[in-house]
Protein backbone atom coordinates (compact mmCIF):
# COMPACT_ATOMS: atom_id res chain seq x y z
CA UNK A 1 0.00 0.00 0.00
CA UNK A 2 2.99 2.41 0.49
CA UNK A 3 4.12 2.11 -2.93
CA UNK A 4 0.47 3.12 -4.34
CA UNK A 5 0.00 6.13 -1.90
CA UNK A 6 3.24 7.44 -3.81
CA UNK A 7 2.62 7.17 -6.83
CA UNK A 8 -1.25 8.76 -6.49
CA UNK A 9 -0.51 11.67 -3.91
CA UNK A 10 3.15 12.39 -4.92
CA UNK A 11 5.02 12.70 -8.10
CA UNK A 12 6.88 9.92 -9.47
CA UNK A 13 10.74 11.40 -8.61
CA UNK A 14 12.09 8.23 -6.73
CA UNK A 15 12.32 10.05 -3.49
CA UNK A 16 9.65 11.08 -0.81
CA UNK A 17 7.93 14.14 -1.02
CA UNK A 18 5.45 15.32 1.70
CA UNK A 19 2.13 14.94 0.35
CA UNK A 20 0.05 17.40 -2.01
CA UNK A 21 -3.07 17.01 -4.41
CA UNK A 22 -3.32 14.48 -6.65
CA UNK A 23 -1.81 15.75 -10.17
CA UNK A 24 -0.19 18.92 -8.45
CA UNK A 25 1.97 20.12 -11.06
CA UNK A 26 5.85 19.42 -10.81
CA UNK A 27 7.81 16.07 -11.36
CA UNK A 28 7.12 13.52 -13.73
CA UNK A 29 3.81 12.15 -13.71
CA UNK A 30 3.45 8.35 -13.08
CA UNK A 31 0.66 5.64 -13.99
CA UNK A 32 -0.39 4.60 -10.86
CA UNK A 33 -3.03 1.82 -12.76
CA UNK A 34 0.15 0.22 -14.14
CA UNK A 35 2.39 0.52 -10.32
CA UNK A 36 -0.66 -0.71 -8.70
CA UNK A 37 -1.23 -3.63 -11.45
CA UNK A 38 2.15 -4.30 -11.09
CA UNK A 39 1.97 -4.65 -7.18
CA UNK A 40 -0.83 -6.90 -7.54
CA UNK A 41 -0.15 -9.56 -9.86
CA UNK A 42 1.63 -9.82 -13.71
CA UNK A 43 -2.50 -10.36 -15.34
CA UNK A 44 -3.15 -6.90 -13.95
CA UNK A 45 -0.04 -5.08 -15.38
CA UNK A 46 -0.60 -6.86 -18.98
CA UNK A 47 -4.19 -5.55 -18.65
CA UNK A 48 -2.82 -1.91 -17.96
CA UNK A 49 0.05 -1.75 -19.69
CA UNK A 50 -1.05 -0.30 -23.22
CA UNK A 51 -2.67 2.47 -20.98
CA UNK A 52 0.40 3.74 -19.93
CA UNK A 53 2.32 3.07 -22.99
CA UNK A 54 -0.06 5.38 -24.92
CA UNK A 55 -0.21 8.15 -22.07
CA UNK A 56 3.53 7.89 -22.71
CA UNK A 57 2.40 8.79 -26.60
CA UNK A 58 0.30 11.39 -25.30
CA UNK A 59 -2.96 9.52 -26.20
CA UNK A 60 -5.59 8.10 -23.46
CA UNK A 61 -7.50 4.37 -24.86
CA UNK A 62 -10.74 4.27 -25.29
CA UNK A 63 -12.54 1.38 -23.02
CA UNK A 64 -11.91 -2.20 -24.02
CA UNK A 65 -14.60 -3.94 -26.17
CA UNK A 66 -16.55 -6.84 -24.00
CA UNK A 67 -15.30 -9.95 -25.29
CA UNK A 68 -17.95 -12.26 -26.74
CA UNK A 69 -19.16 -15.26 -23.77
CA UNK A 70 -17.35 -17.95 -24.35
CA UNK A 71 -16.52 -20.52 -21.85
CA UNK A 72 -17.75 -20.92 -18.10
CA UNK A 73 -19.12 -18.11 -16.32
CA UNK A 74 -15.99 -17.35 -14.46
CA UNK A 75 -14.30 -16.30 -17.17
CA UNK A 76 -16.97 -14.03 -18.70
CA UNK A 77 -17.83 -11.92 -15.53
CA UNK A 78 -14.43 -12.67 -14.43
CA UNK A 79 -13.12 -11.10 -17.64
CA UNK A 80 -16.10 -8.36 -17.80
CA UNK A 81 -14.97 -6.99 -14.09
CA UNK A 82 -11.22 -7.23 -15.06
CA UNK A 83 -11.95 -4.92 -17.86
CA UNK A 84 -14.05 -2.19 -16.14
CA UNK A 85 -11.15 -2.10 -13.36
CA UNK A 86 -8.58 -1.69 -15.71
CA UNK A 87 -10.84 1.46 -17.02
CA UNK A 88 -11.47 2.61 -13.48
CA UNK A 89 -7.91 2.56 -12.94
CA UNK A 90 -7.05 4.75 -15.86
CA UNK A 91 -9.65 7.38 -15.03
CA UNK A 92 -8.01 7.34 -11.80
CA UNK A 93 -4.55 8.16 -13.14
CA UNK A 94 -6.21 10.44 -15.41
CA UNK A 95 -7.56 12.57 -13.01
CA UNK A 96 -4.60 12.49 -10.78
CA UNK A 97 -3.34 13.73 -13.70
CA UNK A 98 -5.52 16.56 -14.35
CA UNK A 99 -6.77 17.78 -11.08
CA UNK A 100 -3.91 19.42 -10.44
CA UNK A 101 -4.04 21.96 -13.27
CA UNK A 102 -7.91 21.93 -12.82
CA UNK A 103 -8.16 22.69 -9.14
CA UNK A 104 -7.36 26.68 -9.64
CA UNK A 105 -10.70 26.50 -11.42
CA UNK A 106 -12.59 24.72 -8.67
CA UNK A 107 -13.38 28.65 -6.88
CA UNK A 108 -13.97 29.95 -10.60
CA UNK A 109 -11.46 32.76 -11.96
CA UNK A 110 -9.55 33.31 -14.72
CA UNK A 111 -7.61 29.91 -15.89
CA UNK A 112 -7.64 30.58 -19.54
CA UNK A 113 -7.86 28.37 -22.41
CA UNK A 114 -5.34 26.39 -21.23
CA UNK A 115 -7.60 25.63 -17.84
CA UNK A 116 -10.60 24.91 -19.34
CA UNK A 117 -9.24 22.38 -21.77
CA UNK A 118 -7.82 21.02 -18.16
CA UNK A 119 -11.23 21.38 -16.48
CA UNK A 120 -12.75 19.64 -19.01
CA UNK A 121 -10.08 16.46 -19.05
CA UNK A 122 -10.85 16.09 -15.33
CA UNK A 123 -14.20 15.81 -15.64
CA UNK A 124 -13.68 13.46 -18.83
CA UNK A 125 -11.79 11.39 -16.69
CA UNK A 126 -14.10 11.60 -13.70
CA UNK A 127 -16.66 10.39 -15.90
CA UNK A 128 -14.92 7.24 -17.31
CA UNK A 129 -14.05 6.87 -13.35
CA UNK A 130 -18.10 7.06 -12.83
CA UNK A 131 -18.57 4.75 -15.13
CA UNK A 132 -15.79 1.81 -14.42
CA UNK A 133 -17.30 2.10 -10.94
CA UNK A 134 -20.99 2.10 -11.58
CA UNK A 135 -20.95 -1.15 -14.13
CA UNK A 136 -18.96 -2.61 -11.33
CA UNK A 137 -21.14 -2.11 -9.08
CA UNK A 138 -24.27 -3.01 -11.18
CA UNK A 139 -22.55 -6.44 -11.79
CA UNK A 140 -21.37 -6.99 -8.32
CA UNK A 141 -25.21 -6.88 -7.09
CA UNK A 142 -26.72 -8.55 -10.07
CA UNK A 143 -23.71 -11.75 -10.02
CA UNK A 144 -23.29 -11.47 -5.81
CA UNK A 145 -24.21 -14.97 -5.58
CA UNK A 146 -21.18 -16.31 -7.48
CA UNK A 147 -18.81 -14.06 -6.17
CA UNK A 148 -17.27 -13.67 -2.24
CA UNK A 149 -20.01 -11.74 -0.88
CA UNK A 150 -18.03 -10.06 1.98
CA UNK A 151 -15.40 -8.95 -0.28
CA UNK A 152 -18.17 -7.64 -2.95
CA UNK A 153 -19.99 -6.05 -0.33
CA UNK A 154 -17.49 -3.51 1.26
CA UNK A 155 -15.79 -3.23 -2.66
CA UNK A 156 -19.11 -1.67 -3.54
CA UNK A 157 -19.74 0.50 -0.75
CA UNK A 158 -16.15 1.97 -1.43
CA UNK A 159 -17.12 1.90 -5.14
CA UNK A 160 -19.85 4.09 -4.43
CA UNK A 161 -18.24 6.16 -2.13
CA UNK A 162 -15.44 7.40 -4.16
CA UNK A 163 -17.09 7.85 -6.81
CA UNK A 164 -19.46 9.69 -4.93
CA UNK A 165 -16.97 12.34 -3.81
CA UNK A 166 -15.29 12.89 -6.57
CA UNK A 167 -18.14 13.53 -9.20
CA UNK A 168 -19.58 16.23 -6.68
CA UNK A 169 -17.80 19.11 -7.63
CA UNK A 170 -18.53 18.38 -11.27
CA UNK A 171 -21.49 18.14 -10.93
CA UNK A 172 -22.35 21.40 -8.84
CA UNK A 173 -20.38 22.74 -11.85
CA UNK A 174 -22.90 21.48 -14.23
CA UNK A 175 -26.11 22.12 -12.87
CA UNK A 176 -24.54 25.83 -12.75
CA UNK A 177 -24.50 25.74 -16.05
CA UNK A 178 -28.06 24.46 -17.06
CA UNK A 179 -29.82 26.99 -14.59
CA UNK A 180 -27.27 29.52 -15.96
CA UNK A 181 -28.64 28.69 -19.13
CA UNK A 182 -32.08 28.12 -18.32
CA UNK A 183 -31.97 31.90 -16.75
CA UNK A 184 -31.01 33.00 -19.48
CA UNK A 185 -33.20 31.81 -22.01
CA UNK A 186 -35.94 32.66 -19.56
CA UNK A 187 -35.26 36.07 -19.02
CA UNK A 188 -34.19 36.69 -23.16
CA UNK A 189 -37.59 35.32 -24.12
CA UNK A 190 -39.58 37.70 -21.70
CA UNK A 191 -37.69 40.76 -22.75
CA UNK A 192 -37.79 39.50 -25.88
CA UNK A 193 -41.78 39.97 -25.57
CA UNK A 194 -41.65 43.52 -24.51
CA UNK A 195 -43.37 41.83 -20.98
CA UNK A 196 -43.67 44.67 -18.49
CA UNK A 197 -42.21 47.39 -20.74
CA UNK A 198 -45.39 48.39 -23.56
CA UNK A 199 -48.08 50.19 -21.98
CA UNK A 200 -50.18 49.77 -24.66
CA UNK A 201 -49.91 46.17 -24.97
CA UNK A 202 -50.35 45.57 -21.50
CA UNK A 203 -53.79 47.77 -21.91
CA UNK A 204 -54.72 45.47 -25.06
CA UNK A 205 -53.58 42.45 -22.96
CA UNK A 206 -56.25 43.15 -20.13
CA UNK A 207 -58.95 44.82 -21.91
CA UNK A 208 -61.89 43.30 -23.74
CA UNK A 209 -63.41 46.06 -25.72
CA UNK A 210 -67.30 46.78 -25.29
CA UNK A 211 -67.38 44.15 -21.98
CA UNK A 212 -68.51 45.46 -18.50
CA UNK A 213 -65.64 45.80 -16.09
CA UNK A 214 -63.17 45.81 -18.51
CA UNK A 215 -61.22 48.76 -16.75
CA UNK A 216 -60.76 46.20 -13.67
CA UNK A 217 -59.61 43.56 -16.15
CA UNK A 218 -57.20 46.07 -17.58
CA UNK A 219 -56.12 46.69 -14.62
CA UNK A 220 -55.31 43.07 -13.44
CA UNK A 221 -53.72 42.54 -16.63
CA UNK A 222 -51.00 45.13 -15.90
CA UNK A 223 -50.36 43.67 -12.88
CA UNK A 224 -49.98 40.54 -14.10
CA UNK A 225 -47.55 41.92 -16.87
CA UNK A 226 -46.09 44.00 -14.84
CA UNK A 227 -44.80 40.77 -12.43
CA UNK A 228 -44.05 38.98 -15.11
CA UNK A 229 -41.49 41.73 -16.11
CA UNK A 230 -40.10 41.03 -13.09
CA UNK A 231 -38.18 37.96 -14.95
CA UNK A 232 -35.59 40.10 -16.39
CA UNK A 233 -35.37 42.46 -13.21
CA UNK A 234 -34.74 39.59 -10.93
CA UNK A 235 -32.84 37.04 -13.60
CA UNK A 236 -29.48 39.03 -12.67
CA UNK A 237 -29.85 38.18 -8.97
CA UNK A 238 -31.14 34.86 -9.10
CA UNK A 239 -28.08 34.09 -10.97
CA UNK A 240 -26.24 35.89 -8.96
CA UNK A 241 -26.89 34.23 -6.04
CA UNK A 242 -27.53 30.48 -7.73
CA UNK A 243 -23.27 31.16 -8.34
CA UNK A 244 -22.26 31.88 -4.97
CA UNK A 245 -24.46 29.14 -3.33
CA UNK A 246 -23.44 26.68 -6.29
CA UNK A 247 -19.77 27.94 -6.28
CA UNK A 248 -19.72 27.69 -2.17
CA UNK A 249 -20.70 23.62 -2.82
CA UNK A 250 -18.38 23.17 -5.56
CA UNK A 251 -15.21 24.07 -3.53
CA UNK A 252 -16.32 22.56 -0.62
CA UNK A 253 -16.59 19.27 -2.54
CA UNK A 254 -13.01 20.04 -4.09
CA UNK A 255 -11.97 20.03 -1.21
CA UNK A 256 -13.61 17.05 -0.06
CA UNK A 257 -12.28 15.42 -2.92
CA UNK A 258 -8.80 16.16 -2.30
CA UNK A 259 -8.70 14.75 1.05
CA UNK A 260 -9.97 11.59 0.22
CA UNK A 261 -7.56 11.64 -2.94
CA UNK A 262 -5.19 11.42 0.50
CA UNK A 263 -6.70 9.29 2.94
CA UNK A 264 -5.96 6.07 3.28
CA UNK A 265 -9.29 4.50 2.95
CA UNK A 266 -8.75 5.53 -0.77
CA UNK A 267 -5.62 3.92 -1.11
CA UNK A 268 -7.30 0.68 0.04
CA UNK A 269 -10.06 0.99 -2.83
CA UNK A 270 -7.44 1.60 -5.51
CA UNK A 271 -5.37 -1.35 -4.10
CA UNK A 272 -8.50 -3.81 -4.17
CA UNK A 273 -9.59 -2.48 -7.85
CA UNK A 274 -5.77 -3.46 -8.78
CA UNK A 275 -6.13 -6.93 -7.25
CA UNK A 276 -9.24 -7.09 -8.66
CA UNK A 277 -8.10 -6.43 -12.42
CA UNK A 278 -5.57 -9.72 -12.09
CA UNK A 279 -8.23 -11.84 -10.03
CA UNK A 280 -11.62 -11.94 -8.93
CA UNK A 281 -12.76 -13.74 -5.89
CA UNK A 282 -15.76 -16.30 -5.93
CA UNK A 283 -17.64 -17.91 -4.01
CA UNK A 284 -15.91 -21.23 -3.03
CA UNK A 285 -18.15 -24.46 -4.20
CA UNK A 286 -20.31 -22.10 -6.14
CA UNK A 287 -21.44 -22.40 -9.75
CA UNK A 288 -18.57 -20.60 -11.54
CA UNK A 289 -17.22 -22.88 -13.59
CA UNK A 290 -20.83 -23.91 -15.31
CA UNK A 291 -21.60 -22.78 -18.86
CA UNK A 292 -22.65 -19.00 -19.19
CA UNK A 293 -26.23 -19.59 -20.20
CA UNK A 294 -26.71 -21.48 -17.75
CA UNK A 295 -25.39 -19.70 -14.57
CA UNK A 296 -25.52 -15.88 -15.76
CA UNK A 297 -28.91 -15.66 -17.44
CA UNK A 298 -31.54 -16.23 -13.94
CA UNK A 299 -29.54 -13.41 -12.53
CA UNK A 300 -30.26 -11.13 -15.47
CA UNK A 301 -34.01 -12.04 -15.23
CA UNK A 302 -34.13 -11.05 -11.93
CA UNK A 303 -32.82 -8.27 -12.03
CA UNK A 304 -35.36 -7.66 -15.62
CA UNK A 305 -38.43 -8.52 -13.10
CA UNK A 306 -37.20 -5.63 -10.12
CA UNK A 307 -37.25 -3.45 -13.36
CA UNK A 308 -41.06 -4.08 -14.33
CA UNK A 309 -41.48 -4.18 -10.55
CA UNK A 310 -40.35 -0.98 -10.21
CA UNK A 311 -41.52 0.86 -13.25
CA UNK A 312 -45.42 -0.78 -12.78
CA UNK A 313 -45.69 1.36 -9.31
CA UNK A 314 -44.89 4.87 -11.64
CA UNK A 315 -47.18 6.59 -12.10
CA UNK A 316 -47.47 6.75 -16.08
CA UNK A 317 -50.78 7.44 -16.67
CA UNK A 318 -49.97 11.11 -14.63
CA UNK A 319 -47.22 11.63 -17.15
CA UNK A 320 -49.15 11.23 -19.93
CA UNK A 321 -48.35 14.68 -21.23
CA UNK A 322 -45.19 16.26 -22.63
CA UNK A 323 -45.86 19.33 -20.14
CA UNK A 324 -48.12 17.85 -17.36
CA UNK A 325 -49.91 20.89 -15.89
CA UNK A 326 -50.95 18.68 -12.64
CA UNK A 327 -47.51 17.36 -12.01
CA UNK A 328 -46.42 20.89 -10.69
CA UNK A 329 -48.92 21.65 -8.15
CA UNK A 330 -47.49 19.53 -5.96
CA UNK A 331 -45.36 20.46 -3.07
CA UNK A 332 -41.81 20.28 -2.68
CA UNK A 333 -42.16 17.08 -0.41
CA UNK A 334 -44.32 15.25 -2.77
CA UNK A 335 -42.11 16.49 -5.26
CA UNK A 336 -38.51 14.55 -3.91
CA UNK A 337 -40.93 11.25 -2.55
CA UNK A 338 -41.72 11.02 -6.17
CA UNK A 339 -38.34 11.91 -7.62
CA UNK A 340 -37.34 9.35 -5.60
CA UNK A 341 -39.31 6.62 -6.88
CA UNK A 342 -38.29 7.82 -10.93
CA UNK A 343 -34.45 7.78 -9.75
CA UNK A 344 -34.78 4.56 -8.05
CA UNK A 345 -35.98 2.92 -11.58
CA UNK A 346 -33.16 4.66 -13.42
CA UNK A 347 -30.48 2.64 -10.89
CA UNK A 348 -32.23 -0.66 -11.93
CA UNK A 349 -32.65 -0.20 -15.21
CA UNK A 350 -28.81 0.57 -15.46
CA UNK A 351 -28.08 -2.37 -13.73
CA UNK A 352 -30.05 -4.73 -15.86
CA UNK A 353 -28.56 -2.83 -19.10
CA UNK A 354 -24.77 -3.85 -17.25
CA UNK A 355 -26.40 -7.74 -16.76
CA UNK A 356 -26.57 -7.36 -20.34
CA UNK A 357 -23.32 -6.45 -21.21
CA UNK A 358 -22.22 -9.37 -19.43
CA UNK A 359 -24.29 -11.53 -21.29
CA UNK A 360 -23.81 -10.10 -24.54
CA UNK A 361 -24.55 -12.50 -27.64
CA UNK A 362 -26.29 -14.41 -25.14
CA UNK A 363 -28.51 -11.40 -23.60
CA UNK A 364 -32.24 -10.65 -25.08
CA UNK A 365 -32.24 -7.22 -27.15
CA UNK A 366 -34.23 -4.83 -25.60
CA UNK A 367 -34.11 -1.65 -27.76
CA UNK A 368 -36.07 0.59 -24.75
CA UNK A 369 -33.59 0.57 -22.48
CA UNK A 370 -30.61 3.04 -24.02
CA UNK A 371 -33.63 5.61 -24.86
CA UNK A 372 -35.73 5.10 -21.72
CA UNK A 373 -32.34 5.71 -19.71
CA UNK A 374 -31.57 8.97 -21.34
CA UNK A 375 -34.70 9.83 -20.62
CA UNK A 376 -34.35 8.86 -16.81
CA UNK A 377 -31.00 10.60 -17.37
CA UNK A 378 -32.43 13.71 -18.06
CA UNK A 379 -34.82 13.70 -15.41
CA UNK A 380 -32.36 13.48 -12.82
CA UNK A 381 -30.27 16.11 -13.69
CA UNK A 382 -34.03 18.23 -14.11
CA UNK A 383 -35.00 17.17 -10.60
CA UNK A 384 -31.80 18.13 -9.25
CA UNK A 385 -31.98 21.60 -10.70
CA UNK A 386 -35.57 22.38 -9.72
CA UNK A 387 -34.25 21.17 -6.02
CA UNK A 388 -31.29 23.68 -6.36
CA UNK A 389 -33.42 26.64 -7.34
CA UNK A 390 -35.71 25.94 -4.62
CA UNK A 391 -33.44 25.52 -2.16
CA UNK A 392 -31.76 29.17 -3.42
CA UNK A 393 -35.61 30.90 -3.40
CA UNK A 394 -35.62 29.48 0.28
CA UNK A 395 -32.37 31.68 1.02
CA UNK A 396 -34.09 34.59 3.90
CA UNK A 397 -34.30 38.66 3.10
CA UNK A 398 -33.85 37.93 -0.85
CA UNK A 399 -35.93 40.70 -3.11
CA UNK A 400 -39.00 39.80 -4.46
CA UNK A 401 -38.05 40.29 -7.74
CA UNK A 402 -35.04 37.13 -7.21
CA UNK A 403 -37.59 34.97 -5.83
CA UNK A 404 -40.15 35.32 -8.43
CA UNK A 405 -36.82 34.95 -11.11
CA UNK A 406 -35.94 31.53 -8.89
CA UNK A 407 -39.65 30.15 -8.88
CA UNK A 408 -40.02 30.52 -12.68
CA UNK A 409 -37.00 28.71 -12.95
CA UNK A 410 -37.66 26.22 -10.82
CA UNK A 411 -41.20 25.52 -12.74
CA UNK A 412 -39.28 25.91 -15.47
CA UNK A 413 -37.43 22.54 -14.11
CA UNK A 414 -40.23 21.08 -13.24
CA UNK A 415 -41.48 21.05 -16.86
CA UNK A 416 -38.48 19.77 -18.07
CA UNK A 417 -39.04 16.75 -15.06
CA UNK A 418 -42.58 16.18 -16.11
CA UNK A 419 -41.22 16.18 -20.32
CA UNK A 420 -38.89 13.11 -19.03
CA UNK A 421 -41.41 11.39 -17.85
CA UNK A 422 -43.38 11.35 -20.68
CA UNK A 423 -40.25 10.04 -23.21
CA UNK A 424 -39.44 7.59 -20.24
CA UNK A 425 -43.51 6.57 -20.86
CA UNK A 426 -43.68 6.64 -24.65
CA UNK A 427 -40.41 4.83 -24.84
CA UNK A 428 -41.02 2.02 -22.06
CA UNK A 429 -44.55 1.57 -23.19
CA UNK A 430 -44.38 1.82 -27.13
CA UNK A 431 -42.00 -1.48 -27.42
CA UNK A 432 -41.42 -5.14 -26.26
CA UNK A 433 -38.04 -6.34 -25.02
CA UNK A 434 -37.92 -8.49 -28.49
CA UNK A 435 -38.47 -5.10 -30.21
CA UNK A 436 -42.09 -5.85 -31.70
CA UNK A 437 -44.41 -3.19 -31.22
CA UNK A 438 -47.03 -2.91 -28.14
Amino acid sequence: MGRSRDVVVESGRGTREPPRPAGAPGGTATDPAVDRAAAAGPGAAAATAPAGAAAAAGTVPGPAGPAAPAGTAAEVLGGYLQERAAEFLRGLRDHAQGTGAGAGGAGGGSGGTAGAADRARAAASVGALRSAARRMNGVLVTYRALLDPVWADNLRTELSWLAGVVAREYSCADRLERLSAALHRLASGAAGRGEGTDPAAAEAGGRTPGAAGGGRRSAGGGAATRERGALPVGAARAGALLERQLTLARTRAHSAALQALGSARFHAVADAVALLASETPFRPGGDADRPVAVVLAPPAEQARRRLDEAVAALPLSRAGAPYNADGLSRSLGTEARQDAAWDHVRVLLRVYRYAQEVLGPHAVPDPRLRPAGEALERHHEAAAAAAAAASAAATPRIAPATAYALGVLHADQRHEVEAARFTFGRHWTRTHPEGAPS
